[in-house]
């Protein structure tokens, strides 16, 4: 038997986001980030932009360098095949566009003089959905709060003490978009 018909693709919205995440790094090393600025990266453009919209979702896929993709997406091929066989692959797509919108336009209101991409906000949402994945009868897990609070926790204080260039409002909003999600998964699955 041929081995590569032993090889399921398990996860189809988690593994296309992955190989379409691989395709916007390699076409931004090839147009030396142009294609980034252009469409899969969130700054404050004009509304007349018509590129300004799909920006909105778009900008998830791009990533700055290998370690930022490798990162980002290592976490999401963990955190993701089980989202989608719980909730299903349409309900991941939208809970994925759902965050990246939030997080887009937060970005694009909040902070007109810089730029973001990448898929943190999408990691943290995942990281929170699944920890309610234990969530029965409407009752709240402890694991889902005391992730949300150390992990809230953790972006807030580095938000405060450490400049760098991690977006710490992607990933609160991606969290916070993961957890309201996940309640109304869970509603939705009664």
């Amino acid at each position: 038997m041929n081995p590569l018909r032993r090889i399921q693709y398990n996860s189809p919205v988690v593994l296309t986001f992955a190989l379409l995440s691989l395709a916007v790094f390699g076409l931004s090393l090839l147009t030396r980030g142009r294609s980034d600025l252009l469409l899969f990266c969130v700054y404050r453009s004009p509304l007349s932009d018509p590129l300004t919209y799909p920006r909105f979702f778009l900008h998830v896929l791009g990533h700055g360098s290998w370690a930022h993709y490798s990162g980002n997406i290592l976490l999401m091929l963990v955190l993701g095949p089980p989202l989608e066989e719980k909730y299903g692959s349409r309900s991941l797509l939208a809970a994925i566009a759902v965050t990246a919108f939030v997080t887009g336009l937060a970005q694009w209101i909040l902070f007109p003089s810089t730029g973001v991409l990448g898929a943190s906000g999408i990691v943290f949402m995942m990281i929170l959905l699944s920890s309610m994945g234990g969530m029965k009868n409407g009752r709240v897990p402890l694991t889902m709060l005391l992730v949300a609070v150390f992990y809230l926790g953790n972006e807030l204080h580095t938000a405060l003490t450490v400049a760098d260039n991690v977006s710490q409002l992607s990933h609160v909003l991606g969290g916070l978009c993961g957890a309201a999600l996940g309640f109304v998964l869970a509603r939705d699955r009664r």
